[in-house]
């Protein structure tokens, strides 16, 4: 083992390749449990990790917290420490019709509404997955019969001016924003892909992400969210699924 990094306090090599990236330290005990053999292995700030094994790989499970500057620092260490593939686990809100309450959404590129990403590249440069990990996603979500919409997502830097825009400063602009956003083909948004697809460019690793819609489009609140599905674990078993088939797919081509 090497030096012990300043955030996720992880130690160099502690994990394998593979990552799993949820924003809530809860929500890696949930992802773990799909894992063969599960440990907690340490849990810092909003950093919590748990390594297991998925067809005898190891894999692995970190928090990230809310939003681009932690999701950064994440990636950034979880990079010194052996890991190349990682992929955002986690939910989103539908700003289009196409996206309904449950579906799995698939992005395959992110407005950059934050500014994490842009201490990485120009702002000209594209946020966009692996392409990959993208089709490995999408043929998860079909294996297990789940609706899904494979498109751009919004990522904001500040949950309550999109929900609220109206009363802020600022809110104009805002507005016409998300509007120019949604006429363009936005279909979700959330608050991680852009900085995750950016860092990955820079350190040439593979990011992708799998969220699963907790609204129906321009409904925010916990109004309305009444469904037999659960729509966190949809999250996962997809994830899962998706990252049994980049294993695979991995070994078939080493």
């Amino acid at each position: 083992m090497g030096k012990k990094m300043m955030h996720i306090a992880l130690e160099e090599g502690s994990v394998g390749r593979y990552v799993f990236l949820p924003g809530s330290p809860e929500r890696t005990e949930k992802i773990a449990a799909y894992f063969d053999d599960p440990k907690e292995i340490a849990y810092n700030r909003e950093y919590r990790t748990f390594v297991g094994t998925l067809d005898g790989t190891p894999v692995a499970v970190t928090s990230t917290g809310i939003g681009g500057p932690s999701t950064a620092i994440a990636v950034e260490e979880l990079r010194q420490c052996g890991a190349d593939t990682m992929m955002r686990v986690g939910t989103c809100a539908s700003v289009s019709s196409k996206v309904c309450l449950g579906d799995v959404v698939i992005p395959n590129g992110a407005v950059k509404m934050e500014g994490v990403s842009s201490h990485y590249l120009p702002v000209e440069f594209p946020a966009v997955p692996d392409f990959e990990m993208v089709k490995a996603i999408e043929q998860a979500a079909r294996n297990l019969d789940y609706p899904y919409n494979v498109g751009v997502t919004i990522t904001k830097a500040s949950f309550y001016t999109q929900t609220e825009p109206e009363t802020k400063p600022a809110g104009p602009e805002l507005m016409y924003k998300w509007s120019a956003y949604e006429k363009g083909g936005a279909v979700s948004t959330s608050m991680e892909c852009a900085p995750l697809f950016t860092i990955g460019a820079c350190l040439g690793i593979r990011t992708a992400c799998v969220m699963a819609s907790a609204t129906n489009c321009r409904t925010y609140s916990d109004n309305g969210r009444k469904t037999d599905i659960d729509i966190e674990d949809r999250a996962i078993r997809t994830a899962i699924e998706a990252m049994r088939i980049i294993i695979a797919n991995d070994k078939e081509n080493v």
